[in-house]
């Protein structure tokens, strides 16, 4: 197995990036492909430990955080997103691990890999930590303006996810909206309901925001525009939360010598709700696995994103989407 990382991405590449990439191959026993700049690269290697299983493609430029995707990819030839991708492509690396650039990391990957056939738009499906386990919702970011077929198709695509990888044998599919009745939202997500409710999937309706951590539905579907809100909001209502609830804590222990008991909530509650703990957001239906991390990514989510590649890697999810387009 090997996992192509762009080393150069992210507000804290590359030396947080090649850090991560290095645990990932230690612990996991996975071979990673550090793409950027190879002196850069080796410095950030310096005084850490080796392995044979640590490898180095140099690639001369890089994208920034600030750079028109569409632009840059056609530009920049040589940058570490776009050789990262062209690993996946060619067949020397199985999937691909990026935490810079959001919009040139799906480019690339279009690019280099290419689309499933019969996918008309790949989606970024994020994976929610619902209360009786993990909701997955797209589309993301990836398409910020949809029809009612798009979503069709992320509702496909969720459905070969959840079962390739998270093992649901019938998953429940509902469409986010602003009321659980089916007269209820707009143009677009009154056409998709109809739509929804004439496929073979298990659609089971209508998804308000309040019921999506829930698990309501296994697979959420939405627009790119309404996902990322959401996706933004989830991000912030947690920190606030975390951040009340210490601030309340400390008014019952003010000189900050929290009860064991304490110490454990708060502690289980940060591994599910903080990010570097789950890795990325995968982009699917493209011809490959992709893993959109945090732009904040520090060593730990790196790893992390590694694992959730190679688990996405090992689960054959983009032969079950695939399959789901052949048929239909």
């Amino acid at each position: 197995m090997r996992i192509a990382i762009d080393a150069m991405g992210g507000d804290f590449a590359p030396k947080e990036i090649v850090l991560g990439g290095i645990e990932a191959a230690i612990e996991y026993g996975v071979e990673v492909i550090l793409v950027g700049d190879e002196t850069e690269i080796k410095k950030c290697m310096e005084g850490t430990p080796q392995s044979p299983l640590v490898h180095i493609r140099h690639a001369s430029e890089v994208i920034g955080m600030d750079e028109s995707p569409s632009k840059s990819i056609r530009k920049k030839k040589d940058a570490s997103i776009v050789i990262a991708a062209q690993l996946v492509g060619e067949g020397e690396a199985d999937g691909v691990v990026a935490a810079g650039n959001t919009g040139a990391a799906m480019a690339a990957c279009l690019f280099k890999t290419g689309r499933i056939p019969g996918v008309e738009r790949p989606a970024i499906a994020t994976l929610w930590p619902g209360i009786y386990g993990t909701v997955i919702m797209l589309d993301a970011g990836a398409n910020k303006d949809c029809k009612p077929g798009f979503l069709v198709e992320f509702a496909l695509m969720g459905d070969a996810l959840a079962r390739s990888v998270y093992k649901i044998e019938n998953p429940k599919i509902g469409l986010l909206n602003i009321g659980e009745e089916s007269t209820k939202g707009n143009e677009l997500t009154l056409e998709t309901y109809k739509l929804l409710s004439n496929s073979e999937l298990n659609f089971i309706g209508n998804v308000e925001g309040t019921e999506l951590l829930f698990n309501k539905a296994n697979v959420v579907v939405c627009d790119g525009f309404t996902g990322n809100m959401v996706l933004k909001t989830g991000e912030g209502a947690a920190n606030f939360i975390v951040a009340l609830i210490k601030k309340e804590a400390i008014k019952i222990w003010p000189d900050g010598n929290f009860s064991d008991e304490f110490k454990t909530i708060m502690s289980n509650a940060k591994k599910i709700l903080d990010f570097s703990e789950h890795g990325g957001a995968p982009l699917i239906g493209i011809n490959g696995v992709c893993i959109i991390t945090h732009g904040r990514a520090r060593a730990k989510a790196i790893k992390n994103a590694i694992k959730m590649a190679v688990k996405f890697v090992e689960s054959g999810f983009v032969k079950e989407i695939a399959s789901k387009f052949k048929v239909h």
